[in-house]
Parts: structure tokens; C-alpha cells; sequence
């Protein structure tokens, strides 16, 4: 059974439903629900006979057995109450509401899931329909989803970089839907990668993920889709909190930290002020595990990474540009990782490779270690996949085939065999080039937003991108700068 024609005909039905005002993240929601009753359904029966805790009265056979108005009534009931659990069920099903107003079509949707039978269709293919769905929601630029959806080329590059192990512990503190862990699953479970024993498997399926993310719409799509990849049980504990996870120092360790923490520069929280009028603070994170105080989310996520490692721990981390030059706390946090962590790379990512617009972003590889009187970064190496690279999310977007020479470059069998391809003379547009950290050091504000290659674009004509490229990056362009314009006005008002 292939994937395409099921998760053509599933996402088919939102059309319709769009003329009702129900969007692709709503119905997306009401999918994981309605999935999610189905295959609760499929092992109570043998050769299962599993109890998962529902109710029958809210089981898949109540909703089956009701139309019209009963139907939508007892469907809102039904998801209610089964919030109120525990474990994964209460996970899926929190603050779960009905977008659907028409029971008619609630109905038709209920019957399209029962077509199904889910359990039995191989975790691959399920998981496979319900990333295609996760992937067409993120398309829907309106809607913001695709800030919880990193494009999934990008993040099998850096699992494959990464190279994580059997038996160890890997964490994202802002899973979004949960990639890396799905990717880093799949590496590991690669039988051409290694050769899971009983113990290994049973370590992979149930204890090996830990994240954290607090929108609960998100955080129920993660759940879901873990499920559905075959990780973790559906009467199990959850591995995602819902907690902040900037908030605290749990005290847990872990063996590969992967994300890609949410992009904007500032973290705040609204409240209402004496005279009844909502206001914005800015969130700064007092903890003496920071090398820095700032209200710069990105940089408080490095740093709590770099907190979240065992003293052999290693971090593959999505930053925006300003990480890499911004003063301030910026120059603190870059200087104190470059001194308690060997900081080894650095992947350059174009714009059009993520789903917000005109999003400048990069990839820091680093690996953590004991404290030592002397730097652990000796150089750090950058691949520039930026200059004189076009990507669009439409026509040509990022393809795991596209980083296959960073992957080499990267060397991840054995890193101490490195070779640039960058030569002054023999080669000046070689994208891998290495910069000792005494030439770090040098640079002002220990700025790591280093580039050498030469802009062709404008220089050359005959190799302008294509114009609808070219329309894309300066539609890209201007909606960063617009953005960054908003945060200083946004700055100036208060």
C-alpha cells in the first residue's frame, strides 16, 4: 500500500470543509482525534485485547453509531471528557475541541477513518500519511504552522551527521511535530546502521525521546505522529512535557540534543496593566546555569542545551543569523561556547528552505566536555550552502540529495580526517573552509557569521537565478526586513 493516494484522498476532504471555515491545522486535529479512536478501537479486538482506559461510552463505536445533532453533541462531549485522562490519551486529547459544526460531515470524516484499519498498515506507511499530512498543514503560510515543521532533507542531513546510537538518550527542548526524532529513529533503526538487539529495540521504542513543547495543539500532532512511527504506546507515559522548558534546569542529561527552537529574537508574555490594558514584557530567564541574562529565546535555547549534555554529549542546533554576531549576550554565549565546547561546525542554510518567510538561519554542531583551563574549540568549519544558492519552498525546495557534499565534507565516520575544499588560488568557491579560534577571537564581538565566497548574482548576469527564484528571494527579503522593522517599533512604543 503506498502512501499518496491515502493521504491524497484524507486531505482531499479539507476542501470541503474549508468552505466552512474549518483550516488545515483544525482539521488536521480533528484527523488525530478521530485516528486516534479508530486504532484504540482496532486493539481492543484480538489479537490484541488491549484496554487503553476509554470509556465505552466515548469509544469509536459511540461515534459510529450516531448522526445529526446527537452526533456533534456527543462528539463534544466525548472529547471533553477524554482530556480529563491521564497518560498519552489526556496528551492527545487536551483542551481537544469539535471545529467541525456540521454533523454531516463530521459524519462522512468518521466514516473515511473507519475505511481504514490502521493498526494493521505498517508503522512506515501510516507514519509516511501522517508526515505528508503534517507537511501539507505546514504549506499553509497563513496559518504560522510551519514554524513547528523544520523541512525534513535538512534534518536527515544532520542525523546523518550526527550519526546518533543505540541504547543513548536524545532530547529536542522545542519538538515542534517531532522530526528529529522521527529521523534519528530511522537512522537508528537502519539495519545497514546497526543491528538492534531485543534490548536495544525495546530502549528505542520506549525510553530513548525526550522533549518538551508548550502549545498543545503541537504538542498532540508530536504525540501522534511518534505513535505512528512506532514509538512509544498508546497507553504509555508521554515523552513530551508541556512545560517551558527554558524555565528550569530538570537536572536530566542526555546523550544528543536535536532542534531547531522557535524562531523570532524575543521571548515575552502579555499582561494587563492598571488600567485594563494588554501590555508585553520581555521574558528573561534568571538561572545560574546561563552564562548569560537576555531576552533573546534563541540564545537562552543555546544555552540550555548546552546544559541539557552529558559531559560526552553532542548538540546539532538551528540558529537565526543574529546568534552569530549579535553583542552583547550574543559575544558571551559565543565565547563561552567556543571555550567549553568544541563548537566544530558551522552549516550556512540559504533562505527558501523553511516555511517563514526570509528566515537567515544556520546549523551549530558542538560537543560538550568537562570543565578545562584551556579553549576545546581548536577551529571551527564552515560550509557555506547559502551563497549563490536558490531555494524555493514550491519549485525547488531543500532535497536530502542537495547536502550530500556538506554530509561528505562533514566527514562524520571521522572528523579528525577533515579536508577543506576552499583554496585562495586553486580552488576560491570551494564551500568547506576551516577558522582557527585565535581568528575567531580576533573578529569583532567574536562574530561566528563568517562568509568568504564571492555574491554572483549581481556580479554576472549569465548567472542570475531564474526570475520566479529571484521573485521569491526578494519577496523573502523584504518580509525579513519587515519583520525586524516590527521588532524595533515594537521596541520604540514601549
Amino acid at each position: 500500500m503506498t502512501t499518496q493516494p491515502i493521504v491524497s484522498k484524507v486531505w482531499s476532504f479539507c476542501t470541503t470543509l474549508r468552505d466552512d471555515g474549518v483550516s488545515y491545522g483544525d482539521y488536521l486535529e480533528q484527523l488525530t482525534y478521530l485516528i486516534f479512536l479508530k486504532m484504540v478501537d482496532e486493539y481492543a479486538t484480538p489479537p490484541y485485547n488491549r484496554n487503553v482506559g476509554i470509556p465505552a461510552e466515548y469509544n469509536w463505536q459511540s461515534l459510529k453509531s450516531k448522526t445529526g445533532a446527537e452526533l456533534e453533541s456527543h462528539y463534544v462531549t466525548l472529547l471533553r471528557e477524554l482530556g480529563t485522562k491521564k497518560d498519552m490519551l489526556g496528551q492527545i486529547f487536551t483542551k481537544a475541541q469539535n471545529k467541525i459544526q456540521d454533523p454531516a460531515k463530521l459524519f462522512r470524516l468518521i466514516d473515511m477513518v473507519n475505511d481504514t484499519e490502521w493498526v494493521r498498515m505498517g508503522a512506515d506507511v501510516k507514519g509516511d500519511i501522517y508526515e505528508g499530512l503534517l507537511e501539507k498543514n505546514a504549506e499553509d503560510t497563513k496559518s504560522g504552522a510551519g514554524q513547528y515543521f523544520t523541512p525534513r532533507a535538512l534534518i536527515r542531513a544532520i542525523v546523518e551527521c550526527v550519526r546518533p546510537e543505540p541504547g543513548k538518550l536524545i532530547a529536542d527542548p522545542a519538538c515542534g511535530t517531532g522530526g528529529f526524532f522521527l529521523a534519528a529513529y530511522d537512522f537508528i533503526n537502519n539495519r545497514d546502521n546497526f543491528r538492534l538487539d531485543k534490548q536495544q529495540n525495546a530502549f528505542l521504542k520506549h525510553e530513548a525521546f525526550h522533549g518538551n513543547e508548550i502549545v498543545a495543539n503541537t504538542r498532540r500532532l508530536c504525540l501522534m505522529n511518534m505513535f505512528l512511527h512506532n514509538i512509544g504506546e498508546i497507553d504509555g507515559d508521554t515523552p513530551i512535557s508541556s512545560n517551558d522548558s527554558l524555565v528550569a534546569d530538570t537536572g536530566e542529561r542526555f546523550d544528543y540534543v536535536l532542534a531547531n527552537p522557535p524562531f523570532g529574537k524575543k521571548s515575552s508574555m502579555s499582561f494587563t496593566n492598571e488600567e485594563g490594558e494588554q501590555e508585553k514584557d520581555d521574558l528573561t530567564y534568571n538561572r545560574q546555569d546561563f552564562w548569560a541574562t537576555t531576552s533573546n529565546k534563541q540564545l537562552n535555547f543555546v544555552q540550555h542545551i548546552r546544559t541539557m549534555l552529558k559531559t560526552t554529549g553532542r548538540a546539532a542546533v538551528v540558529v537565526p543569523d543574529n546568534v552569530l554576531f549579535e553583542g552583547g549576550a550574543g559575544e558571551t554565549v559565543r565565547k563561552k561556547l567556543l571555550d567549553n565546547t568544541d563548537l566544530h561546525t558551522i552549516l550556512r542554510l540559504p533562505t527558501g528552505v523553511f516555511y517563514a518567510q526570509g528566515v537567515k538561519a544556520n546549523v551549530i554542531f558542538f560537543d560538550n566536555h568537562e570543565a578545562s583551563p584551556n579553549p576545546w574549540t581548536k577551529k571551527v568549519w564552515y560550509y557555506d550552502y547559502r551563497t549563490n544558492i536558490h531555494h524555493t519552498l514550491k519549485k525547488k525546495p531543500l532535497r536530502f540529495e542537495d547536502l550530500q557534499d556538506f554530509i561528505q565534507c562533514y566527514h562524520p565516520q571521522n572528523r579528525w580526517e577533515r579536508r577543506e575544499t576552499w583554496d585562495a588560488e586553486a580552488n576560491p568557491e570551494g564551500r568547506w573552509r576551516a577558522f582557527s579560534h585565535d581568528e575567531i577571537l580576533a573578529r569583532d564581538k567574536t562574530s561566528l557569521d563568517i562568509f568568504w565566497l564571492k555574491d554572483k548574482s549581481l556580479a554576472d548576469l549569465d548567472n542570475l537565478p531564474e526570475p520566479d527564484e529571484l521573485a521569491a528571494e526578494i519577496i523573502e527579503n523584504l518580509e525579513s526586513g519587515l519583520a525586524r522593522f516590527r521588532e524595533i517599533v515594537t521596541a520604540l512604543e514601549r
